[in-house]
C-alpha cells in the first residue's frame, strides 16, 4: 500500500487522466478502501485542489478548476513531447518567453533518465526559418483573442468582434493554424454565409452569452474550407489577374490553396490571389509563366514594371527607352 503522500500524488495523476472517477474505481486502482479515498479527497481540498463530487449511486469525483495548479504527473514520452513542443511553439504573442519559462521549470524536475534524450535533441536539432515565402513579418495573435474565440466555440455562443471591415457577429465553429497564421471558421447567422477570419485582425468584444444551434459546414472539412477561402479573403493585398490560358492550365501551375481560378472562356481565365505584400504577389505570379494582365490593384502594375527593369538589367539587355 502506498504511503499517504505518494498516494495523494497517485490520486492526482488518476484524476488528471480522465474527467470522472467513482470512489470505488479510485479505491481499486490504489488498493485502499473507499473511506480512505474520501479522506484523501478531503486532504486534497485542504491543500487547495478543488475536487467536485456528485452523490448517489452514480456519484463520482472530478478535479475542478481553480485553486492551485496540480502537479503535472507526466510519463516519459509525455515529458519529452512537452519539452520538444515548448522549443518550437510559435505564432502567439508572448509564447516564446512563456515557453522558455515553462521549459526551465520542466527541466528542473525532469528525471535523470530522460535528460540525455532531451539534451541530445536540444543540442542536435536546429530550427530553420519559417518565414521564407514572404517579406512581410510574421503576425502574432494575442492569447486572449484565441481564448475568447475558443471559449465561444466550446460553449456554442455567438462571437462579436471588430474586424478590418467593421463589427461582426458570427457563429464560431473552428480555429485553424496554417502558414504561421491563425484563422477562425464562422457562419453569419443573418445571411447563412460561411467565412474565414484572420485572428490577428480580430478584436473581440464582450461575450454575448447567446447560444446558437450548430449547422453543418457544407463539405464538412474545415481545413479544406480555410485553404480555399484564404486565397480570396485572408491577405493584406489581393490581386485579380486576367490570364491568357484556360482555367485548367492555370490550376496546373499553382497550388489551389494560394488562388481561386475562374474560367472566362476556352482560352482565358481569371486568377484571384493574395499575399501580405506586393513583392510576394509579384514573385508568385511570375512563376505562372503565362501571359497575364493585372486588373487590380493598380499599384501592382507599376511594381511589376520596376521589377521588369531590374530583371532586364540582370539579363544583360539594355534598359527600355
Amino acid at each position: 500500500m502506498l504511503e499517504t503522500s505518494a498516494r495523494l500524488l497517485a490520486l492526482l495523476a488518476l484524476m488528471q487522466s480522465r474527467p470522472d472517477w467513482t470512489g470505488t474505481e479510485l479505491a481499486t486502482r490504489l488498493g485502499v478502501s473507499p473511506r480512505t479515498i474520501r479522506n484523501d479527497i478531503d486532504r486534497l481540498r485542504t491543500l487547495g485542489y478543488p475536487v467536485d463530487a456528485t452523490r448517489g449511486r452514480a456519484g463520482s469525483y472530478r478535479l475542478g478548476a481553480g485553486g492551485r495548479l496540480p502537479p503535472l504527473l507526466l510519463d516519459d514520452e509525455e515529458a519529452v513531447a512537452v519539452a520538444i513542443g515548448l522549443r518550437v511553439a510559435t505564432g502567439v504573442a508572448g509564447i516564446t518567453d512563456a515557453g522558455e519559462r515553462a521549459l526551465a521549470k520542466l527541466l528542473q524536475v525532469l528525471p535523470s533518465r530522460l535528460r540525455p534524450t532531451v539534451d541530445a535533441l536540444a543540442a542536435t536539432v536546429d530550427r530553420g526559418p519559417e518565414n521564407i515565402g514572404t517579406d512581410a513579418p510574421d503576425p502574432e495573435v494575442d492569447p486572449a483573442v484565441l481564448a475568447a474565440a475558443a471559449q465561444a466555440i466550446r460553449d456554442g455562443e455567438w462571437l462579436r468582434f471588430d474586424y478590418t471591415d467593421g463589427a461582426r457577429l458570427v457563429e464560431p465553429y473552428r480555429l485553424l493554424s496554417w502558414q504561421r497564421r491563425w484563422y477562425l471558421v464562422a457562419r453569419d447567422p443573418a445571411s447563412g454565409e460561411w467565412g474565414t477570419f484572420r485572428m490577428d485582425w480580430v478584436q473581440p468584444r464582450m461575450p454575448t452569452r447567446r447560444p446558437f444551434e450548430p449547422v453543418a459546414l457544407p463539405g464538412g472539412d474545415f481545413t479544406a474550407f480555410v485553404l480555399r477561402s484564404v486565397a480570396s479573403s485572408g491577405w493584406i493585398v489581393h490581386a485579380r489577374l486576367r490570364v491568357d490560358a484556360p482555367a485548367e492550365a492555370v490550376l496546373a501551375r499553382i497550388n489551389p490553396t494560394v488562388g481561386v481560378v475562374e474560367s472566362i472562356d476556352s482560352t482565358t481565365s481569371v486568377l484571384v490571389t493574395g499575399a501580405d505584400s506586393l513583392d510576394t504577389i509579384a514573385a508568385y505570379i511570375g512563376m505562372l509563366r503565362m501571359p497575364f494582365t493585372v486588373e487590380s490593384p493598380i499599384e501592382l502594375r507599376s511594381h511589376l514594371a520596376r521589377l521588369a527593369e531590374v530583371y532586364r538589367r540582370a539579363s544583360g539587355h539594355a534598359p527600355a527607352r
